[in-house]
């Protein structure tokens, strides 16, 4: 059940500048919250409705005067190297497991996010689990640096859980407008965009579970209106399998472009699960049923920004 949000209920969104947050700013606005975006760099670019405030995430005096400012009921902490491929592992342990503690002592020593803490890990969690429908009880044998970041995350979260109000959410893939190479569909997109005659991927067979990142966002703000997910971890996803084949496919009908695929070892990851798809019962058992795009909407919509 959710609850009534006050005109002036302010929510704090870190990574307020990324793929994610400018989403979320701009959904939390027009469900009538006040919302503060936090970016560490005065350049990033978020939704104009969101007042936006500046602090690196390691600096932990910056990051309590941001928080006071803002003086949020209501945190969602986005920001984080999400990228698994990202080169230095260092850099991706210091901001997604020490930038989380700085965040987290900060609001317990304020006394502030007492409605909700949202802290989104990743469905990567899971490493390469063979189900035919991950849920939250799977084995979590995450197999990248940015994955064990997130699980250890979690792990560190549930040292604040009886003082704050934290909730879990473990989305697996999404996409959208506004999501950037080196991602796969942004990827794709672009090149049945400029109609390219070629495209050069990995392994063609692999089947994942897709959302649009519209509706990961509603997720994200349903969440923190539910009080019963308070103390929880859930699955973000679809319980549903498309595969890179099926993509492809959906962009040429969108495009009338047909394109050559061109496999290149080095995109091939080795021992990649073939399929990977979780199951979200447990977050519909809390928020009911996703309010889901469907994926051809969704491309639509990317290639359009390239119109």
């Amino acid at each position: 059940m959710s609850i009534v949000v006050s005109p002036s209920e302010r929510v704090l969104v870190t990574g307020a500048g990324g793929f994610t947050g400018r989403h979320l700013c701009a959904h939390l606005h027009e469900h009538g919250y006040r919302v503060f975006g936090l970016t560490e760099h005065a350049g990033d670019a978020i939704d104009g409705n969101a007042q936006v405030l500046h602090a690196d995430l390691l600096d932990a005096s910056a990051m309590a005067a941001a928080i006071r400012e803002a003086a949020p009921s209501r945190v969602v902490h986005l920001a984080a190297i999400a990228f698994p491929g990202h080169a230095q592992a260092e850099a991706i342990y210091r901001v997604n497991v020490v930038g989380t503690l700085t965040l987290l002592e900060a609001l317990a020593r304020s006394g502030l996010g007492r409605n909700g803490i949202l802290l989104p890990s990743t469905g990567t969690v899971y490493g390469r689990a063979a189900a035919s429908a991950l849920d939250e009880s799977a084995p979590l044998v995450p197999s990248t640096h940015y994955a064990v970041s997130k699980l250890a995350m979690e792990h560190l979260a549930r040292l604040f859980a009886d003082t704050l109000p934290i909730v879990v959410v473990r989305p697996f893939n999404y996409t959208g407008p506004g999501q950037r190479e080196p991602y796969l569909v942004p990827k794709l997109v672009r090149h049945f965009a400029q109609r390219a005659p070629f495209i050069e991927l990995g392994n063609v067979d692999i089947e994942r579970d897709f959302l649009d990142v519209r509706t990961v966002v509603d997720v994200y703000r349903r969440l923190l209106d539910a009080p019963a997910a308070i103390g929880g971890t859930f699955n973000l996803c679809s319980g549903a399998a498309t595969s890179l084949r099926s993509l492809l496919s959906m962009l040429e009908a969108a495009t009338g472009h047909r394109i050559e695929v061109r496999v290149n070892p080095q995109f091939v990851r080795e021992g990649e699960p073939p399929r990977i798809v979780g199951s979200p019962a447990r977050l519909t058992e809390v928020i009911g049923e996703l309010r889901q795009l469907p994926l051809p909407v969704t491309l639509a919509d990317m290639l359009c920004e390239y119109a």
